[in-house]
């Protein structure tokens, strides 16, 4: 599986003119083809009455969707440009629709493709980006006493600590932290609980972590 990669936060949007032609390029989030289409169509709703809602999306980390749409603009002069300016940026689970509202002058293919490479990147860059990497997710438990240590040894490793649950035999703090770290993470719990404490691996996910 992929270790990392960037995606965008919520939406941010980007616009550039071009010959008085006007550009207006919205980026956000979304983890399915569902999700895309669905937002896609509520920005069409949106700019109804724009020329053209051209659009790229890349969804999923080892082997990511990518489609494309140029919307009635010339083949590969809008869909591929978006498309080009989001994988450029190492960019995954993100779509960026670029409305045009056409300003009654003609740009040719290669005008319109940098005007709209440049638009889609104009919204890149008033989006949030945020970096995912594959952690796991872990929870640790001890009885009462040894709350306190394993809070000192999660806050050593540099692990800000989740979910807390305490229950009637002890303490569950729920964590996320790597794979090759877990085992030291586990050992010294143990270690410092005198054999009380430990440590389950639940599962592998995502986590934003900047």
């Amino acid at each position: 599986m992929v270790k990392e990669f960037l995606t965008v936060e919520g939406e941010g949007v980007g616009t550039i003119v071009e010959k008085k032609s006007r550009f207006i390029a919205t980026v956000f989030y979304t983890d399915s083809e569902d999700d895309a289409k669905e937002k896609i169509a509520a920005l069409r709703k949106k700019y109804w009455d724009a020329r053209h809602n051209c659009y790229a999306y890349v969804i999923g980390t080892d082997d990511p969707l990518e489609r494309q749409s140029d919307d009635g603009e010339p083949s590969h002069t809008a869909g591929m440009p978006i498309l080009s300016a989001l994988k450029d940026n190492g960019l995954r689970n993100v779509c960026c629709v670029v409305t045009r509202y056409f300003g009654g002058v003609l740009l040719g293919t290669g005008g319109l493709t940098r005007a709209y490479r440049e638009a889609a990147v104009q919204g890149i860059a008033g989006s949030v980006i945020r970096k995912r990497m594959l952690m796991c997710r872990a929870v640790a438990l001890t009885d009462y006493a040894g709350q306190s240590r394993m809070l000192r040894i999660l806050s050593g490793e540099g692990i800000n600590p989740g979910e807390t649950i305490y229950e009637a035999e002890g303490v569950k703090i729920v964590f996320h932290c790597s794979e090759e770290k877990l085992p030291v993470i586990a050992s010294a719990i143990q270690e410092a609980t005198a054999g009380e404490g430990r440590v389950n691996s639940e599962c592998l996910e995502y986590v934003t972590i900047s």
